[in-house]
């Protein structure tokens, strides 16, 4: 080597360790340990529900896929809570799954207007920060199995694995069987109201995570620069 230069150093960057990961494999782990909670849960082996949301939760695995699906996979992966935070490195994302491992102080929701099709009234939406948000993720990944073994077959909303397609064939077999009926209801103000109380006692879940739910509910939303509570 000439004077004046070192020996190179092998180049190891957070980019690098983060497009390593085994994606394929990460997946077919947490896949797996769903699987057992939607059979356990199936079985009425409620203990054993609890154990396993509590691993999956702890999961190096599962929150590595949570952050994923929040930062790169979902639609809004742009978009950024009360932090300000949108587009992050990987070296970010790393950080956030080492943080919502543990215990996490819920944010305020950022509060969006936005138009309703066809009509002047503006709907509004709730924004939470980018690591509430693959917490949330990371949350419902637990509870998610448990709930698909108790829901009906015939029921294809915000289902996953189900689409509109799915429903449309579902109601294209039913009327190719004779007489039919449809009937279309819709709650005024439905998630607008619930009441969390209510909410809150249908969900039967290790201590950590209901907390974690009951703080989503409760951490109130900015709107321009206001704060309100969020009482339902």
């Amino acid at each position: 080597l000439k004077k004046g230069f070192g020996k190179p150093k092998p180049i190891k960057t957070t980019n690098n360790a983060w497009r390593a990961i085994p994606w394929t494999k990460v997946q077919r782990k947490v896949f797996k340990l769903q699987k057992s909670i939607f059979q356990a849960a199936k079985s009425g082996q409620d203990a054993k529900v609890r154990r396993l949301q509590r691993l999956l939760v702890k999961s190096y695995y599962a929150r590595l896929l949570a952050v994923r699906r929040v930062t790169q996979d979902n639609q809004g992966k742009k978009t950024a809570g009360v932090d300000g935070v949108r587009a992050i490195s990987p070296r970010q994302r790393l950080e956030i799954v080492k943080n919502i491992k543990g215990n996490l102080k819920a944010k305020p929701l950022r509060r969006v207007w936005i138009p309703k099709p066809g009509r002047d009234e503006k709907r509004p939406l709730g924004i939470p920060t980018i690591q509430d948000r693959a917490r949330q993720a990371l949350v419902k990944s637990a509870l998610e199995p448990e709930w698909e073994s108790r829901f009906e077959g015939t029921s294809y909303g915000f289902r996953p694995g189900r689409s509109a397609q799915d429903a449309i064939s579902r109601i294209y077999l039913s009327i190719n069987n004779g007489e039919y009926y449809a009937l279309d209801a819709d709650i005024a103000k439905c998630f607008d109201r619930i009441n969390h109380d209510y909410l809150l006692s249908k969900i039967h879940c290790p201590s950590n995570l209901k907390r974690d739910l009951k703080q989503w509910l409760k951490a109130g939303v900015l709107d321009n620069g206001v704060f309100e509570d969020t009482e339902a």
